[in-house]
């Protein structure tokens, strides 16, 4: 039973009845436990709400179009407290920053409604039998961190006794239909090699349940003091791990016409190869791990440049991204050059002094390091980041700096630009809309 905060004026709920403070008790005869229950239950055409009132038990009938929301909002989004995540696993990141930043960065969640609502990857550790068989139920797709299917080696990597059980899960959800997105952050020496092998075989068993695998590798700050060692792959090794992954990727070809397994861009970076071409992942399903990125903003960098049209006169920017983005930016903005006469695009590798020079990504970066690497510099019209370094939908940096505060220190104008090929090109040309 869960309490109505508020009912939208007009809304199918609120026009037969439904009051803000109401309880809902139930929906269809079926008991409403979280957010799942609610949007199951009531996406029917007919619905009857059970509701408690005070010391009153009311049963309200609503009738609406299929799937249109009753107009029913909650304390929480999930209707209930977010599930914290039950490992302690070796590669955790949030293990690894620093002390006194914002509370809710430490937070660890493995929530698996997340999964169903925003493509949270999850563990599955969280979750019992009849949570699974809600699932299946449901029809409900998830995505599943699966690092290893070794149990033994899982049960160590997550540090939990029961991480190793819950790969019977992964089959228990393929084989009943559900589809599977998954995940496995490598680490080296330890899931790699034959493990990853065993891991890709495995997983491969379950086909086309499992629609997608990525592989990306550990990030390693400088903050692992107490921590198990772990080490970031090396051009070797992320070579190695490249070479497993492209045998899985050609004998699932053969069996199944898809590779279904990528590598994230970082191992290509690292391997020091080619990013390959757009046809390699095939419709970008693991987009939001870092898998293919950098060849969709390659992509979209060019049809931008063909299309665009600019009369800006002399124009000088500066780009500021990580170590390991740097090569790409900097041939995207040598071609932007050569395109636009008058432009000058200046490309800047910012180290992340915060975390520890191990960590290149461009997401990473926060504003003390734009500050102090950038300050004094000759910036010119504007200094371009990539939105990645933000909080989502805000100006806030992961040491909780602004943009207001950068562009104070250098004194400059900040214009922060999404992953992707035509926004970059227009913070370039300084094109606004």
């Amino acid at each position: 039973m869960v309490k109505i905060k508020s009912v939208a004026d007009g809304s199918p709920a609120g026009n037969c009845g439904v009051r803000d403070g109401d309880m809902l008790s139930a929906i269809n005869g079926h008991d409403v436990k979280d957010v799942l229950d609610y949007m199951y239950y009531a996406a029917e055409t007919k619905v009857t709400l059970d509701i408690v009132r005070g010391d009153e038990h009311i049963a309200i009938d609503v009738v609406k179009d299929e799937y249109d929301d009753l107009g029913l909002e909650f304390e929480t989004f999930l209707m209930d407290s977010k599930q914290r995540c039950r490992n302690n696993c070796v590669f955790c990141f949030i293990d690894q920053m620093p002390p006194g930043m914002r509370e809710t960065l430490y937070f660890k969640d493995d929530d698996a409604r997340l999964s169903f609502l925003q493509g949270n990857y999850v563990t599955l550790t969280n979750l019992e039998q009849e949570d699974i068989d809600r699932i299946i139920r449901m029809k409900l797709n998830i995505n599943v961190s699966v690092h290893t299917t070794n149990p033994e080696l899982r049960v160590k990597m997550m540090n939990n006794r029961f991480a190793g059980e819950k790969l019977r899960f992964i089959r228990q959800l393929a084989e009943g239909g559900i589809m599977l997105n998954c995940q496995i952050v490598c680490c080296p020496g330890i899931n790699d090699g034959d493990e990853l092998r065993r891991t890709l075989h495995d997983l491969g068993e379950l086909m086309p349940n499992i629609t997608s695998m990525a592989v990306v590798p550990v990030g390693v700050t400088r903050f692992r003091e107490g921590l198990c060692p772990l080490a970031s792959f090396s051009k070797q090794t992320a070579g190695e791990t490249l070479d497993i992954i492209t045998e899985y990727q050609e004998e699932f070809l053969r069996k199944f016409g898809t590779r279904t397994v990528f590598p994230s861009d970082e191992f290509f970076l690292i391997a020091e190869r080619a990013i390959p071409d757009a046809g390699y992942y095939e419709d970008y399903p693991q987009y939001e791990n870092g898998v293919g990125m950098l060849r969709s903003l390659i992509d979209e960098f060019e049809d931008a440049l063909e299309a665009a049209e600019w009369n800006g006169g002399d124009r000088r920017v500066t780009i500021a991204t990580g170590y390991s983005a740097y090569p790409v930016i900097c041939q995207l903005a040598q071609r932007a050059e050569e395109r636009f006469t008058g432009l000058k695009c200046e490309v800047c590798r910012i180290r992340n002094d915060f975390f520890g020079d191990t960590i290149t990504v461009s997401g990473l970066i926060t504003a003390q390091d734009l500050i102090a690497q950038l300050r004094g510099r000759d910036i010119g019209n504007e200094l371009l980041i990539s939105s990645a370094m933000l909080r989502r939908d805000s100006d806030v940096f992961l040491d909780d700096l602004t943009i207001p505060d950068v562009e104070r220190e250098l004194g400059v104008s900040l214009r922060a630009s999404a992953s992707d090929g035509y926004e970059l090109l227009d913070a370039i040309l300084g094109i606004t809309y």
